[in-house]
């Protein structure tokens, strides 16, 4: 099983319509190191919820639930989509801010390269984060 992020603006789509939706497509993603990450998901994937702009936390879990495919919204170029449904809401969000602090999260692609809407998560960082939701 591998471990990612996936990062959205609550305002164009949030954990809450994701929890509504049920299981729903995750596309729109117009950057090419980010569709290399929706390629490498597959089925059984887990996935930190994580909501940019002024929440800027991670607030919840969700599983790929159909490997990459073509991007239906994609009007031209070779662009990818994964189906993913969620799996439960973080008992408490986590902040970037938080997040920063640890300096054993130092590396990861949401510190480093922030603009990222799909980055790898290693399984280190994915429980060091549900530690510190206080989720098990």
């Amino acid at each position: 099983m591998q471990y990612w992020l996936i990062k959205s603006e609550p305002e164009a789509y949030s954990w809450d319509d994701l929890v509504e939706k049920k299981i729903d497509i995750w596309s729109g993603v117009r950057n090419y190191a980010a569709r290399l990450h929706l390629r490498a998901m597959k089925k059984g994937d887990l996935c930190l919820f994580y909501h940019s702009g002024n929440v800027s936390a991670c607030v919840g879990i969700a599983k790929v639930v159909k490997a990459a495919y073509p991007d239906p919204t994609a009007e031209e170029g070779d662009w990818s989509a994964v189906d993913v449904a969620p799996v439960k809401k973080l008992k408490r969000e986590v902040s970037l801010k938080e997040i920063k602090l640890i300096p054993a999260l130092a590396d990861m692609p949401l510190v480093r390269i922030s603009r990222l809407s799909v980055s790898p998560v290693t399984e280190f960082q994915y429980h060091k984060i549900l530690d510190m939701s206080n989720d098990k």
